[in-house]
């Protein structure tokens, strides 16, 4: 499982671990993510994703789950946020057709 949120694209980041005397070493900044059972409204059912505490947040001032998937770039998302995406899309499609 790789250490990427599947909302957000955030990944680790690379930078420096400064001492006391500044001598520079190599280090790792990962994000901050949790596993998160979002609750579809269009769907009516659970979606679990890996997402970072900064999604969660995004994801509630959007105004929920499914309008944040709906404005979201594809390029930003994972593949299985991606296919719920579409369902959602082709749902909301069905319900106004």
């Amino acid at each position: 499982m790789s250490r990427r949120c599947e909302l957000t694209a955030k990944a680790p980041m690379v930078g420096h671990k400064v001492s006391h005397s500044n001598i520079k070493t190599k280090r790792r900044f990962l994000p901050n993510l949790v596993n998160v059972t979002f609750l579809s409204e269009a769907l009516a059912s659970p979606v679990r994703l890996r997402v970072s505490t900064h999604a969660l947040k995004s994801v509630d001032h959007r105004g929920g789950f499914d309008a944040f998937l709906l404005k979201a770039k594809n390029a930003e998302l994972s593949p299985k946020a991606i296919e719920i995406k579409r369902r959602i899309e082709k749902k909301q499609a069905a319900n106004a057709g």
